[in-house]
């Protein structure tokens, strides 16, 4: 059997009403070059009899079932020791992948040899064209002084296969294990940021970030966050650092009051319980926040948005002009 150009992952647990068309979404790429590897974490619906039946029908389907439940993030992990592509593109059960999203992604990721991994989200990337190349430090001050990085899904990803085996994959650290990964990785590694709106991203009921024990999850990264902005290998300057805890310290804020408001009083109480800030972190950096919606745009010498290549002028015209 040759080797795909992509492994598409299919992590699902109970999503048999979901599932064939996040299946079908995929068979239907206007890119073919792939293998798409489902992985059951031991569903008691009918997700499993669902894989196999596209397994049996198109011969791209691996399926593969898990003796025990690992949970969401370490069964991502089981999905990419098994992926067999050396780019590897993780699909939710749940969601539906435009017919030109591979044929978007895996191109573009190509081109790129200096990025690690590509992210796709929902909506538009403020400042320049994709495909658009952050280094650690845009990387991080797009996500703490402009609109933000680290809220992409798993979904939004496609990764060289050996740079996500040598970050060691996902830790599991409940339903923002995600967000983690992004700020993890994006320490060391360049990202590619890629067009948005590859794929439909369903909300449901079901999903873990919605349950009263994924919110309480989320409670606690905002601490987390700020050891990472006190670690040594943060990839902002000292001066940005400050910023940085300023513009986190009024989030944090603004959240735990908004809990409060609405009498989520537990929320707010973990948040601050595991913010990682003294009192007198909140009396030095607590003020309001700094924010440029073009912070860790690449640009040029001249302070130019960087081109793609694809869109670069043909000097043979451009010099006559």
């Amino acid at each position: 059997m040759s080797t795909p150009a992509v492994s598409v992952l299919l992590t699902t647990y109970n999503r048999e009403a979901f599932l064939a068309a996040a299946i079908e979404s995929v068979l239907g790429q206007t890119f073919t070059d792939f293998e798409l590897l489902i992985v059951d974490d031991r569903s008691s619906d009918r997700s499993l009899e669902i894989a196999r039946g596209y397994e049996r029908l198109d011969t791209r389907v691996r399926v593969v079932a898990n003796e025990e439940n690992l949970g969401q993030f370490r069964n991502r992990n089981r999905a990419a020791e098994l992926a067999r592509a050396p780019l590897l593109k993780y699909h939710d059960s749940d969601d539906l992948m435009y017919p030109h999203c591979l044929s978007v992604m895996v191109p573009m990721l190509l081109s790129e040899p200096r990025a690690g991994f590509g992210l796709s989200s929902g909506s538009r990337w403020s400042g320049g064209p994709c495909p658009m190349l952050l280094t650690p430090r845009m990387a991080y001050q797009r996500e703490f002084f402009g609109e933000g990085v680290f809220f992409c899904g798993p979904a939004g990803a496609i990764f060289r296969t050996e740079v996500f085996r040598q970050l060691g994959g996902f830790i599991d650290e409940g339903v923002a294990s995600d967000h983690l990964f992004w700020m993890r990785a994006c320490k060391t590694i360049d990202v590619l940021l890629l067009p948005a709106d590859l794929f439909w991203y369903r909300l449901h009921p079901a999903q873990q970030f919605q349950s009263a024990r994924g919110q309480r999850e989320y409670a606690r990264v905002p601490g987390l966050i700020w050891r990472a902005l006190d670690a040594p290998d943060c990839p902002l300057t000292p001066e940005e650092r400050e910023q940085a805890k300023r513009n986190r310290a009024y989030h944090m804020a603004r959240r735990t009051f908004e809990d409060v408001r609405r009498g989520r009083w537990q929320f707010a109480w973990e948040r601050l319980l595991h913010s990682n800030m003294s009192p007198g972190d909140w009396l030095r950096y607590l003020r309001r926040p700094r924010r440029d919606a073009f912070a860790g745009t690449p640009r040029t010498v001249d302070g130019e948005f960087v081109v793609p290549q694809w869109a670069q002028p043909d000097r043979r015209v451009a010099d006559k002009v």
